[in-house]
């Protein structure tokens, strides 16, 4: 098991923040790396309960990925279980990821801790597909 944690200061106060990470339609244009859009999804992290996206690539490449939210703390943090789906939409393995914000001088900072990936490699490749999405979501609150 490995487990990957991200950490990014946003000039916003955190109840902007934190609506970002949990309000769907806000949530929706920053989630899944650069160059990838999301057709179907049920994405709203304000509530408890199941959730799913379809990203897709240029290539028309589909990557789903579902699970249930946890945990909602307005405006402190979310989380929620992960897991990816193979090409007979079958779930593999899943893991946890935790939103947190705190409040900083001039703004908030957004804790991601993704836990309980498979191994070093599942953890190296979320940390890209992470890194990227939050750069789109700094580009929203820049």
């Amino acid at each position: 098991m490995a487990d990957l944690r991200l950490e990014r200061e946003f000039s916003a106060s955190p109840e902007t923040l934190f609506s970002w990470i949990s309000d769907g339609a806000k949530l929706l244009q920053w989630w899944g790396p650069e160059g990838l859009h999301v057709p179907e999804h049920d994405l709203d992290f304000s509530r408890l309960g199941p959730w799913y996206s379809v990203m897709v690539n240029d290539e028309g490449q589909r990557y789903k990925v579902s699970g249930h939210v946890t945990h909602i703390d307005p405006p402190k943090s979310v989380g929620f279980t992960w897991a990816w789906h193979d090409d007979q939409d079958q779930r593999g393995a899943e893991s946890h990821v935790t939103f947190s914000v705190e409040a900083i001088p001039g703004g908030a900072r957004l804790i991601l801790d993704h836990r309980e990936l498979a191994d070093q490699e599942a953890a190296a490749n979320h940390e890209m597909g992470w890194t990227s999405s939050l750069r789109k979501l700094q580009g929203h609150l820049s």
